[in-house]
């Protein structure tokens, strides 16, 4: 098995950890809760089969799910997050060439191009999740304030963790 596969599983466990563990128990003013697990789907190989990636956005929103009791909340909003990632690729970076198993980086995207891939991508999740979490419009504009709010809270975490592991020596 490829040295890629150990790192995906490894990056989904820790993820998950991170998440249900220390993630989890925060609530920022009440209502803001940063999700990073999203990016264990932001970061699989740009080449990698529909199929394969919405399976894993099933499985990982699944056991978000199961350690939050949220009745499937996270596995919608992750497979439509996973469902979205090949056309926000395509829409964002359709003039590049990707290798093999490249996955999206900072380093390969510049931060121009990774901030507005995350940010789709995460808008996308934290949208899904909090409307269904909801399921209804009469406070529309506090729902959206409060997507927005966890929306940059994760995609700031997303970045520090990108800066801490991702170093790479010259």
């Amino acid at each position: 098995m490829s040295r890629q596969f150990f790192r995906n599983i490894i990056r989904f466990l820790l993820l998950v950890l991170v998440q249900v563990l220390v993630l989890n128990e925060i609530k920022l003013g009440g209502y803001i809760n940063p999700y990073i697990y999203v990016m264990f789907i932001i970061l699989l190989p740009v080449d990698i089969s529909k199929s394969l990636l919405l399976t894993l956005a099933f499985i990982l929103g699944l056991t978000i799910d199961f350690f939050g009791n949220t009745l499937g909340l996270h596995a919608a909003a992750t497979v439509l997050m996973a469902y979205a990632r090949p056309g926000t690729i395509n829409l964002f970076f359709s003039n590049l060439e990707f290798n093999s198993n490249e996955e999206p980086s900072l380093q390969r995207l510049k931060f121009s191009g990774f901030f507005r891939y995350v940010f789709v991508l995460v808008f996308i999740h934290n949208f899904t999740l909090y409307m269904l979490e909801v399921f209804s419009f009469t406070d529309f504009l506090y729902t959206l304030y409060r997507i927005m709010l966890n929306t940059l809270l994760t995609m700031l975490l997303i970045f520090i963790t990108m800066f801490i592991f991702n170093k790479k020596s010259n």
